[in-house]
């Protein structure tokens, strides 16, 4: 099973400020920079493995993309290709590609293999443990089939149309949930979602942090942190 990582890609005039927000959000450490530029660092949970990291970005707005881990990253990306993606570059270790519906992702071929255990707090405990991908109408099949395969995840059908997702295994870090947008968009785009046990004190820790409440919905509020792109607080047990 592959083990996928969640990358926030950021300015590098909002880097800084998004690592300690989500250091503090996860009670996660912030690892030692490295890359040429010193360009990337990792959150580093307490026990189990990472599969949160930031990247400062050379140009261009935040956003959001995932590592998935592979024996073969080249191999990989030949039955990616087959299923829809297109080949963006290849580099030493590792291959980046953009999915059917325009997201970028990366093979790797390395990863973790200890799922952390949700970090506790005086509200009850709370996680980064699902990355929502955000699909124009169009591409919506196309690109659900193709995380589908990719993974070897089972699809899973919300009664919700808005909403469908990938069984995630038991030692998997990150569940991937599909949201159908409403509206025609040019490509895919993604988020992170917390689970907590209580919505309202996990926002409320957020706030003191330094994230704004944009929406409250039913089992959800969607918030915009200090640097970097909204996510959202649900109401899923952590």
């Amino acid at each position: 099973m592959p083990w996928l990582t969640a990358f926030l890609d950021l300015p590098a005039d909002e880097h800084a400020e998004a690592s300690a927000f989500w250091a503090a959000v996860t009670g996660y450490a912030v690892s030692q920079a490295r890359g040429a530029s010193d360009e990337h660092t990792t959150l580093l949970p307490p026990e189990g493995d990472p599969y949160l990291k930031l990247q400062r970005l050379g140009e261009g707005g935040s956003r959001l993309h995932l590592d998935v881990t592979v024996p073969d990253p080249a191999q990989a990306a030949l039955r990616a290709e087959g299923l829809g993606a297109s080949v963006v570059s290849r580099e030493d270790g590792y291959v980046v590609l953009m999915s059917p519906g325009g997201f970028v992702l990366c093979l790797v071929a390395e990863g973790g293999e200890r799922r952390p255990r949700p970090a506790a707090w005086p509200g009850g405990p709370s996680a980064a443990d699902q990355v929502c991908l955000d699909v124009p109408p169009a591409a919506y099949v196309r690109e659900t089939e193709f995380w589908t395969a990719l993974t070897g995840w089972a699809f899973e059908a919300h009664e919700d149309p808005q909403f469908d997702s990938l069984a995630r295994p038991a030692s998997a870090p990150l569940r991937i949930l599909f949201q159908r947008l409403e509206d025609e968009q040019d490509r895919v785009g993604a988020h992170l979602d917390l689970s907590s046990a209580d919505r309202a004190a996990e926002t409320a820790r957020h706030e003191a942090l330094g994230a704004q409440v944009l929406s409250v919905h039913e089992e959800w509020t969607v918030m915009r942190p200090p640097a970097g792109i909204p996510y959202c607080v649900t109401d899923r047990t952590p």
